[in-house]
């Protein structure tokens, strides 16, 4: 005679194996999201959680968002150099694509410009008193609205060992005072719009007109890949988008004038 068992059907291994099947995809899914790397060697998870952040209808703290991408283990460096400036990118494309307005994209722009001034505390003015520093001006010219790649270039070169200031939209005539005042050893220029390379040369040719040993004169920002010879046209010493390349040429130029 055949006996019911008291705790109910026995389940055997595999039945146990198959309920746990969702929860092992999840976490796969998780874990496999989570090394997603962008090509420009990001990783996608920190990438969509700072997108979120600058885009979320609550309130921004830079602070805490700042600890939250620490906590993926990332350095300052790399918050700087790489997610705030794909953060960035990817706002602009959401513009270009209609799925956020430009009121939103601004807002978040500007609390990524909050998180990049909470990630560079201690690098303003670190090396404005070491008589061997470089000093470096950042322009973006008058009409140019893109401060937010100017700043990360300023963050870069103040962790070279640059003493670095910023010219936000300031007028040729305002530039030249700074240049004759301030007498830095490099002037870069971030510029996005081939419509500003025409101010930009004016520009150079009146630096090198007004000034017995010009600084290096560079170029840099998202005009590089939409004009051919722009370094004949505008006149600078050299166009690109990396800091250091721009530091390094100085620190050249520099010690073969005896001034390092």
């Amino acid at each position: 005679m055949a006996h019911d068992d008291p705790h109910g059907p026995t389940r055997s291994v595999f039945e146990h194996s198959t309920d746990l099947e969702p929860l092992a995809s999840q976490v796969i899914s998780m874990l496999c999201e989570r090394q997603t790397v962008t090509t420009a060697g990001a990783r996608q998870v920190a990438v969509d959680y700072l997108l979120r952040a600058t885009s979320a209808r609550t309130g921004f703290d830079p602070c805490l968002v700042l600890d939250e991408m620490r906590g993926f283990r990332l350095t300052v460096d790399a918050i700087i150099d790489l997610y705030i400036p794909q953060v960035a990118y990817a706002l602009g494309e959401l513009w270009l694509s209609s799925d956020m307005s430009f009121a939103d994209v601004t807002i978040a722009s500007l609390r990524l410009q909050a998180l990049l001034s909470e990630a560079s505390l201690g690098l303003n003015g670190a090396h404005a008193d070491d008589p061997g520093a470089i000093h470096a001006l950042v322009v973006v010219p008058e009409g140019e609205q893109h401060f937010l790649g100017a700043s990360v270039v300023a963050a870069q070169l103040r962790r070279l060992g640059g003493d670095v200031s910023l010219s936000i939209s300031e007028t040729r005539k305002q530039v030249m005072a700074r240049v004759i005042c301030d007498q830095p050893n490099m002037v870069l220029f971030s510029c996005a719009r081939i419509a500003a390379l025409e101010s930009i040369t004016r520009t150079v040719k009146t630096i090198r007109a007004s000034v017995d040993i010009p600084p290096v004169l560079a170029l840099g920002g998202s005009v590089r890949a939409s004009a051919e010879g722009i370094k004949g046209q505008t006149d600078v010493d050299l166009v690109t988008k990396s800091a250091a390349d721009v530091y390094g040429f100085c620190t050249k130029r520099m010690k073969a004038l005896g001034r390092l």
